[in-house]
Formats: C-alpha cells, sequence, structure tokens
C-alpha cells in the first residue's frame, strides 16, 4: 500500500456512515492520484493488474475496500462516457489534455472500471493529491493506441525518446502524434 497520507476535512460527514481508519484514508488517498476530472472526478482505472496502479497499493482487494467503504463503484465491464463530441478535455492534476475522435458528434470514451460514489466525490474534493507523472503517460499511451488524437504540455520533453521507443506518443510541439508522422 501507498504510504501517502492525505489531509481530509470535510465540510459535511452527515452523509458518511462510517469512520474511516487511519488505513483507509491513505488508501483512498493514494487512490486519487488517478483521478481526472471532466466536470468531476473521474477514476481511470482500466487494467487492475498494471503495475502503475499496484505500485501504489491499487489492487482489486483495494477497490473491494474502497467499494464495501461507500466511496466508489467497481464493475469489471467498466464505465464509458457517452456523446462526447469532436473533441473533450480532461484535466489531470490541474493541467488541460485534449482529445480528438475521429467523428463529428456521438463519441465514446472508457473511462475503465471504477466510479467514485457521491460520498467518493466529497472526500476526493477535500484531498490535495500529488501528481503521478508514470500514470499520466500510461493514460497518454492508451488513448494514443486506441487512435485518439492528443494534446498536451505534460509530458517531459526528457522522456520523448523512451516513449518513442515503446510506441507511445511523441510530442510534436504541443500536439501528440504517431512517431513518424507529422
Amino acid at each position: 500500500m501507498s504510504s501517502y497520507e492525505g489531509n481530509f476535512s470535510l465540510k459535511n460527514t452527515d452523509n458518511l456512515p462510517f469512520m474511516l481508519s487511519q488505513e483507509d484514508r491513505a488508501l483512498f488517498a493514494s487512490f486519487c492520484q488517478f483521478l481526472w476530472i471532466q466536470g468531476e472526478p473521474l477514476p481511470l482505472i482500466f487494467d487492475i493488474d498494471d503495475k502503475v496502479y499496484t505500485r501504489q497499493g491499487i489492487t482489486l482487494f483495494a477497490l473491494e475496500r474502497l467499494e464495501v467503504l461507500g466511496l466508489i463503484m467497481y464493475d469489471s465491464r467498466g464505465f464509458v462516457k457517452k456523446k462526447l463530441g469532436k473533441h473533450t478535455r480532461l484535466f489531470y492534476a490541474g493541467k488541460p489534455t485534449k482529445i480528438g475522435f475521429s467523428n463529428e458528434t456521438n463519441n465514446q470514451l472508457f473511462l475503465g472500471h471504477v466510479l467514485l460514489t457521491n460520498t467518493g466525490k466529497e472526500m476526493a474534493h477535500s484531498l490535495s493529491t500529488p501528481r503521478n507523472q508514470q500514470f499520466y503517460e500510461y493514460v497518454i499511451g492508451r488513448w494514443f493506441n486506441q487512435g485518439l488524437v492528443l494534446s498536451s504540455i505534460q509530458l517531459r520533453l526528457s522522456r520523448a525518446n523512451t516513449l518513442q521507443n515503446k510506441n507511445y506518443p511523441v510530442i510534436v510541439n504541443i500536439g501528440i502524434s504517431r512517431a513518424g508522422n507529422n
């Protein structure tokens, strides 16, 4: 489990049917580093066995614990955001990533296997979590491999060669394109 300890200061605890232990708070704080924002916090948990999650203590067991606590909903089939336009923008750590789809309308974006409950959203809003660059690049790589057009300034230029060798996107100005394409 991650050693990250978050500070929770809930404004309204009337909706909390329980008190979280220190261990549960630390687990939820670790989980929150995987949140992107598009109007509301969206946890992007794609492959729960991937080391980008497991290194931070987020495993199937951990997700089941958070679900029992009423903070998340887990579904092995996953969740999809529907009816998106040609472009959409999601934020990670306060910075935008623009996603372009091939269709003008009615696009979908797979969000992974977890959503926050209302209680989880309330707690997530009150928590300051660290940025996880490896997770950010993992998500960008997944979207890129799905054929999405991405624009972001968050990839570190020093990592471009490493990413190129792994068939991940390469920085082109602030946009992202497949290696060899302009």
